[in-house]
C-alpha cells in the first residue's frame, strides 16, 4: 500500500513538472521530495526520534513519556524512497521526460530484482530498457546465471560463515581480547561486503535473464588506496546518489575548504542515519565523513603521489585497517560495546591469543574468504567471468557453474541469516 501511495505521488508529480510554469515546477518537486521523506521518517525513524525525546524527558525530571507506534518498517523503503526522489528531480533537470505509462513506472519502481536491496537506479538508465521488445538470450540467461550463483556463493557460504564467527565474538563481547576483535572486525567488513555485495550480484543476475542492465554497485571496494577511492567503489548506486542530490546541491567543493568539510560532513551524516535508525549508523557516517575531511587536509600537505608498486599495497593495507575501525561502529549494538571493543582493539591489539570458538566454521571461513578474494583478484578486475561467452567458452562457464553449485552445496550455512541490508 505505502509503495503504491509513493508511486501515485510521484507519477502525478513528474507529469506536473514537465507541464508547468517554471516558477511552479519546484512546488510539485518540493511535494514529491517532502512526501517520499515523511512517509520515509513516519516508518523508520518515527519512533528513534520519540526515543530521543523520552530520554531528554527522563534527564529532565520528568516522569510523562511519549508513546511509541508500534510500526514495521516495509522491506526495501530506503531504496524505493531515493529511487523515486531521482525521478522528480531527474525531470525537474530537464534531464528525463516523465514516464507517461503509469504501468511503465510502477515497474520503475518495482522491479522485483531490485525491490529489496537495490541498486538505487537513475530512470534514464531503467526506464527506456521496459519499452524495448525482450528475447530470450542464450548468452545472457549463461552469464546472468553465472552472476547469480556468484553472488550465492558471496551471501550463502562467505558471509554466512563469517557471520557465525562474527556473531559468537560481538555477541559476547565481554570475553574476548584485542586480537579476537581486529580478527573478527575483519570478518565482518567481508560479511557486509558479501552479503549486500552478493544481493546485488543475485539482482544484476536475475535482471540480465530478464534483459535488463542494472547499475553495478561494487567495485572491488576492498583494493582502494584512499578513503574516497573506497567510497567511490562500495555501494556505488548510493554514494552517487548522494554525491549528485545532496553533496553538489549544497555546493559540493565549489566553495572554501570550509565550506567543503561542511559539505562532506552532513552527506555522510545523512549516509549513516539512511542505514538505520540508531546512533551507531549515525556515528559510522560522521567517521566516515571526519576520514574524508582529514583525507583531504592531509592531501593539502602531501602533494606527491606515490604509486609504486611497493607503495600501492601498503596504501590498500592502511584503508582497511582504518575502514575495519569504522565497522565497530556498524556492527556494535550499545555505547558500552563500542567503548569496550575500541579500548580493546587500540590498547591490547596483539595481546593473547584469538578466540576461535568453532574451529570447522573459523576453517571453512578462511578458506571460503581467501577463495573469494583471490577470485575477485584475479578474474573480476576485468569482469571477465560477468562477460564470459558460454558459446565461446563452453568449457570454462560450465566449469564455473559446476564449481559454484558444488560449493554451495558443500559449504552454504543451512541457518544464515537474512541479508542484513534488508533491514534498511
Amino acid at each position: 500500500m505505502i509503495l503504491f501511495l509513493i508511486i501515485g505521488i510521484d507519477y502525478y508529480a513528474g507529469l506536473q513538472i514537465f507541464k508547468v510554469e517554471t516558477k511552479k515546477k519546484k512546488r510539485w518537486l518540493i511535494l514529491s521530495i517532502v512526501s517520499n521523506l515523511s512517509i520515509l521518517a513516519l516508518f523508520k525513524y518515527y519512533n528513534f526520534g520519540l526515543e530521543q525525546i523520552n530520554s531528554i524527558l527522563r534527564i529532565s525530571g520528568f516522569e510523562h513519556q511519549l508513546p511509541l507506534w508500534n510500526l514495521i518498517l516495509p522491506i526495501g523503503l530506503s531504496f524505493h524512497t531515493f529511487q523515486s526522489i531521482s525521478y522528480t528531480i531527474e525531470i525537474y533537470r530537464g534531464n528525463v521526460c516523465p514516464e507517461r505509462h503509469l504501468g511503465i513506472y510502477a515497474v520503475y519502481v518495482l522491479f522485483f530484482p531490485q525491490l529489496v536491496a537495490g541498486p538505487i537506479e537513475r530512470p534514464q538508465n531503467i526506464i527506456p530498457q521496459f519499452r524495448k521488445k525482450i528475447d530470450f538470450n542464450h548468452e545472457r540467461f549463461i552469464t546472468g546465471i553465472h552472476r547469480i550463483l556468484w553472488g550465492l556463493f558471496k551471501k550463502a557460504v562467505v558471509a554466512d560463515l563469517l557471520g557465525k564467527y562474527v556473531n559468537s565474538i560481538y555477541d559476547f563481547y565481554g570475553v574476548n581480547n584485542g586480537a579476537t576483535f581486529w580478527v573478527a572486525s575483519w570478518a565482518f567488513g567481508f560479511q557486509i561486503y558479501c552479503d549486500f555485495s552478493g544481493y546485488s550480484d543475485i539482482a544484476l543476475g536475475s535482471a540480465r535473464i530478464l534483459g535488463f542492465d542494472l547499475m553495478e554497485n561494487f567495485n572491488l571496494p576492498f583494493f582502494a588506496k584512499s578513503i574516497s577511492e573506497f567510497w567511490r567503489r562500495w555501494h556505488i548506486s548510493l554514494s552517487t546518489w548522494l554525491r549528485d542530490y545532496l553533496y553538489i546541491p549544497l555546493g559540493g567543493n565549489k566553495k572554501s575548504k570550509i565550506f567543503t568539510y561542511r559539505n562532506l560532513f552532513i552527506t555522510m551524516t545523512i549516509a549513516g542515519l539512511w542505514h538505520g535508525a540508531a546512533w551507531n549508523y549515525v556515528l559510522w557516517g560522521i567517521s566516515i565523513g571526519l576520514l574524508l575531511i582529514s583525507e583531504r587536509i592531509l592531501k593539502s600537505f602531501i602533494k606527491k603521489e606515490y604509486n609504486n608498486s611497493i607503495a600501492k599495497p601498503i596504501q590498500v593495507f592502511i584503508v582497511f585497517q582504518i575502514i575495519t575501525l569504522t565497522w565497530v561502529l556498524f556492527r556494535s549494538e550499545t555505547w558500552d560495546q563500542i567503548l569496550y571493543i575500541y579500548h580493546k582493539m587500540l590498547s591490547q591489539p596483539i595481546v593473547g591469543g584469538i578466540s576461535i570458538k568453532d574451529t570447522s566454521i573459523f576453517v571453512s571461513m578462511i578458506l571460503m574468504t581467501g577463495i573469494m578474494v583471490m577470485f575477485e583478484f584475479f578474474f573480476l578486475r576485468k569482469r571477465s567471468i560477468y562477460s564470459l561467452n558460454p558459446i565461446k567458452h563452453p568449457v570454462q562457464s560450465l566449469s564455473f557453474i559446476v564449481t559454484f553449485t558444488m560449493l554451495l552445496i558443500w559449504f552454504s550455512v543451512s541457518d544464515g541469516d537474512q541479508f542484513i541490508y534488508f533491514q534498511f
